[in-house]
């Protein structure tokens, strides 16, 4: 039968740390080189830095002394340190965040592998208001350290959710080029390509301050400048993912920064749209937006057209970054239940609303605006102005025994929750659709709610 005594010897080793009593090392830590008094062998068995310092001598001899100056940690962290080197606890309730993200970079120095991760662990749970309101400025704190793999993620998370905020702010300019290198790489950095195309070209620019932003003006020497500039960056970019005619009035003026056969083969690509090609084109960027809205069947360029139309604007009037609406998610049949009742919970009496379906068995998505209201009373509602809809007395069909129904009679309008119906097909335009019945994959509904103008 054996017996362990681990307070005890935690105990012991409290007293020696405490009293300093054979100590062999001193330690000057901070500015003020506050002193701490420890043990060689024991720093020696606890970490790696210690373990290669004495080995090499790089400790200076005084008095029978081993001295180490550490002026970049400050004393109150050193003193963390310390007694979980030798008491094997930490207590970091008392730090706030960015005590705890220096505290990690001086554990980082000193090769403590079993603190690195409970920090990292400790900052992504317990301080995560720190990390979303400074995700840049610790990445670019940490981009550095490879092993701190779960704070980078946590960062780059955060960034990649709304990375239009980071692209049309000032610190975007003043990225290091590792760093927007790798948000470039990632797939989940979800702009639309053209933006990401315009951002580089004002990071460039933001490098090289004496080229003018007039492309027209470039001289020779500044375009083989700016060439080098973003050399690396061009591979990134999608360029297959933007539109054509954006294409030519927006990336072309810049084609001497491009490879000659990259220019001709998306030339190629746009012109002739049905000539099989054996390039390999990139996947497009996951759309963040999808999560900001909810929606399993559409990406942000869907909601940037549909804003388009509620405004009565051309489909690109608007685009990812511009949308002057917020979509809010209030029913997935799929999530929610494919049932009227259902849909009638949770979106009657929310205000103005689109409503989308996906054709079963297609890619063929269909639905609606509703500008005011939908309640549970059979009664057309008259006042609704839609575009694309021919008689505005009758364009929305309200009842209880419905789901969505665009047009009495009706136009489009959900029997259940996989079963359509389009019959009349008489007060829109453009519906025209080859079938009167069919099934829906899944069908979603979104409140409409104009952005608050700032100013």
């Amino acid at each position: 039968m054996s017996y362990k005594f681990w307070g005890s010897a935690i105990n012991d080793y409290e007293k020696l740390l405490e009293t300093g009593e054979r100590s062999d090392v001193i330690i000057y830590v901070g500015e003020n080189e506050e002193e701490f008094r420890a043990h060689s062998a024991i720093l020696c068995i606890r970490s790696e830095y210690f373990r290669a310092a004495f080995s090499n001598n790089w400790a200076e001899k005084k008095d029978g002394m081993l001295i180490f100056k550490k002026p970049n940690i400050e004393s109150n962290l050193f003193r963390i340190i310390l007694r979980f080197i030798y008491c094997g606890d930490v207590d970091l309730t008392k730090l706030q965040g960015p005590e705890v993200l220096k505290l990690l970079i001086a554990v980082d120095e000193l090769d403590i592998q079993l603190l690195i991760s409970c920090i990292q662990e400790y900052l992504t749970i317990n301080k995560s208001d720190f990390l979303y309101k400074n995700p840049i400025e610790i990445l670019e704190i940490v981009y550095q350290h490879e092993k701190f793999t779960d704070l980078w993620s946590f960062c780059l998370d955060k960034i990649c959710e709304e990375p239009e905020k980071l692209i049309n702010s000032d610190k975007f300019i003043n990225l290091k080029t590792p760093l927007l290198e790798l948000l470039l790489k990632r797939d989940d950095f979800a702009l639309d390509e053209i933006i990401i195309w315009e951002g580089l070209i004002k990071w460039g620019l933001a490098q090289n301050p004496t080229i003018p932003k007039d492309v027209n003006k470039w001289s020779k020497e500044q375009f083989t400048i700016m060439e080098r500039t973003l050399h690396g960056f061009i591979p990134l970019v999608r360029f297959y993912h933007i539109p054509s005619d954006v294409f030519f009035y927006k990336v072309l003026p810049y084609r001497k920064l491009l490879p000659k056969q990259l220019v001709y083969e998306i030339t190629e690509y746009n012109m002739v749209p049905d000539k099989k090609s054996t390039i390999n084109i990139q996947t497009p960027r996951k759309q963040k937006l999808l999560l900001k809205f909810g929606s399993s069947l559409i990406d942000s360029n869907h909601f940037a057209i549909f804003a388009s139309w509620i405004d009565k604007k051309d489909n690109l009037y608007y685009n990812f970054e511009n949308i002057p609406y917020n979509f809010n998610l209030l029913y997935r049949a799929s999530r929610d239940g494919m049932d009227t009742k259902q849909f009638r919970n949770n979106c009657n009496n929310k205000g103005a609303t689109i409503v989308i379906t996906q054709v079963k068995g297609t890619n063929q998505i269909i639905g609606g605006y509703n500008p005011l209201v939908w309640d549970s009373n059979k009664k057309d509602i008259n006042t609704a102005i839609i575009g694309r809809v021919k008689n505005t007395n009758s364009a929305i069909f309200c009842a209880g025994t419905l789901g969505p129904a665009f047009g009495p009679g009706a136009d489009l309008y959900c029997t259940s929750g996989k079963q359509w119906e389009c019959s009349s097909q008489n007060h829109y335009y453009s519906i025209n659709l080859p079938f009167r019945t069919f099934f829906a994959e899944d069908y979603e509904v979104f409140q409409v709610i104009k952005k608050q103008s700032i100013g």
